[in-house]
């Protein structure tokens, strides 16, 4: 005797997805940036006033704020710009973000290189769903004998081309 199990799996909005990837690439930052803390060679560079090629000073800790800001807002502002500027902005700035990580990599140690290429693996995905973004006629399916007249059923909401319940 075989049982079988189906499991409903909702359709779930791009920006929320695009939000949760940022998100997840900031924990990340935080993450690979804090451990590096736990380095002798990074911490007296810091006491020497320098990082990288770069003077710490308020300049660069300014620059360095402005980085962390843009993909913090992103997270809420994913979720709240009209598609047009929220596909375009999240594709420009998960490449741009793509570019900057994988040139501070470079000649880093194996715990920063992985940190990056998680944080690239994000980004793509955030560039992936900004570009994949459904059009309007994709997310929303005709009216058909399968939905309650006058309403209208994403094709993802469908298990075995039945509707879904979705009230809740």
């Amino acid at each position: 005797m075989s049982a079988t199990t189906d499991y409903q799996d909702y359709w779930i909005n791009p920006r929320i997805k695009i939000a949760a990837l940022w998100a997840s690439t900031l924990f990340v930052f935080v993450y690979v940036d804090l451990f590096s803390l736990f380095r002798r060679d990074v911490r007296a560079d810091i006491e020497s006033g320098k990082m990288f090629a770069f003077t710490i000073g308020q300049g660069f800790l300014l620059g360095m704020t402005i980085y962390i800001l843009i993909p913090s807002l992103m997270v809420f502002l994913s979720l709240t710009l009209p598609v047009r500027v929220t596909r375009i902005a999240n594709i420009v700035l998960a490449v741009l973000y793509a570019i900057t990580i994988a040139g501070g990599a470079i000649g880093e140690w194996n715990y920063y290189i992985l940190g990056s290429v998680a944080e690239a693996a994000l980004l793509a995905g955030v560039a992936y769903y900004a570009w994949t973004w459904p059009k309007a006629t994709d997310a929303v399916a005709a009216p058909s004998a399968e939905s309650p007249a006058g309403t209208r059923v994403h094709p993802a909401l469908k298990v075995r081309g039945q509707p879904l319940d979705t009230r809740f």
